[in-house]
């Protein structure tokens, strides 16, 4: 039997970072209670809403995963209102991996007993950077201290699995410095990392800021594009050394430590998106994948239950899909699995596109497996660009 998984945006922060335009922010104390009751009232219609986009919805839930924002801002009241509402409306597998993003520094102890009682057994801790000064040129808030305190309070508290991201690209942030970050990740001992080349939203502080020569957050201190990627690599190769391996573009692990739910995104397998600025990907009865989401605005978001429009995706929509999210994966695609799924000749539209990727040392393509190459990895964005196909001419 198929089984879901369940992403719950929890979009409410202390701060907003420099560089973020996620939909999230610093939303009154007030506004909680009532978006933990717009999401059961989302958990509870979902079946009817999926119905009407003759899609369905899995009974049985693998995994969870609250994202934000920041969810250890929930009270623990909060935090036990939506695992039970979860809890009501699937069958939650005892073997589940649940995992929850939190802000190190913010996560009290009341709440973190609460996560222990829901069945969360994975933290991940948006650290950024363990030297000081960049996490706070970026408005984060906590210290290398406190990041490495709260690693072993989850530890301390049952809590085994625990992934910590850094950001390569940060203002400011050296070689040398970006070298300290790598070492203290790796000295925590935990067993998924997460390492993201910054990228600048345009309509961020930081972003508005480098278009228009301001030096309020730093901008003019941003390493170059160039500098950038040369941390990139450096973690891949640091990380590997100590045992981290990379199974993603941006994602590392211990053997059997991968995030189970992130790879449903990868893996085109179905998943549930509640909460502002969620998607969802759900299957069709005839298999066909339908995906919708929610809006980007709060206010708007509290005040009008349900919504969200479903779309199906064509055949050729899909085919793209499981080339560049496939390609994310360090394994790549399965040329077999393509031509099993949608045919030979569909998926021998891509077969140029794969010879001009090869020649240019983007991919690897030995027999049936095609995977990105050190280089594809720096220039995903434009490997995956070519396998958007233009759409047929009626």
């Amino acid at each position: 039997m198929e089984s879901l998984g369940v992403y719950v945006s929890i979009p409410f922060c202390k701060s907003k970072c420099t560089y973020c335009n996620f939909a999230s922010g610093v939303f009154p104390l007030a506004s909680m209670d009532r978006y933990i009751d717009r999401l059961e009232e989302d958990l509870r219609s979902i079946r009817s809403r999926a119905a009407g986009w003759k899609a369905t919805v899995p009974e049985i839930v693998d995994t969870i995963y609250l994202g934000g924002g920041t969810p250890s801002l929930l009270s623990p009241q909060q935090m036990q209102r939506l695992f039970a509402a979860i809890r009501r409306e699937f069958v939650v597998l005892p073997g589940a991996e649940i995992t929850v993003e939190c802000a190190p520094g913010q996560v009290e102890d009341a709440t973190l007993a609460s996560m222990v009682e829901c069945g969360v057994n994975r933290i991940s801790f948006g650290v950024q950077s363990f030297v000081d000064a960049e996490a706070k040129h970026t408005g984060r808030l906590h210290t290398c201290e406190v990041a490495l305190r709260d690693v072993e309070r989850v530890r301390d508290a049952g809590i085994p699995h625990i992934n910590l991201d850094l950001i390569a690209g940060l203002p400011g942030q050296t070689p040398d410095s970006w070298r300290r970050s790598l070492e203290m990740l790796v000295g925590a001992n935990v067993d998924h990392a997460s390492v993201y080349m910054l990228e600048v939203d345009d309509d961020s502080r930081l972003g508005r800021e480098m278009g228009s020569g301001g030096l309020k957050y730093y901008a003019p201190h941003v390493p170059s594009d160039d500098a950038i990627a040369e941390m990139y690599l450096a973690a891949c190769s640091f990380l590997e050394q100590h045992g981290l391996n990379q199974y993603e573009i941006s994602n590392f692990a211990r053997a059997g430590a991968e995030s189970r739910h992130n790879l449903k995104y990868w893996t085109r397998a179905p998943y549930l998106g509640l909460g502002l600025d969620a998607h969802s990907m759900l299957r069709s009865e005839g298999g066909a994948a339908v995906r919708f989401a929610t809006g980007d605005e709060l206010q708007p978001f509290l005040d009008t239950p349900g919504g969200g429009e479903a779309r199906t995706l064509s055949s050729q929509e899909e085919m793209e899909e499981a080339w560049f999210l496939g390609l994310r994966l360090n394994r790549g695609v399965d040329l077999a699995a393509m031509r099993a799924e949608f045919g030979a000749a569909a998926t021998g539209e891509f077969e140029s596109v794969l010879v001009d990727l090869e020649c240019d040392s983007l991919i690897a393509w030995i027999g049936d497996r095609v995977s990105l190459t050190e280089r594809g990895r720096l220039m995903s964005n434009e490997v995956f660009a070519r396998f958007l196909l233009e759409p047929a001419v009626s």
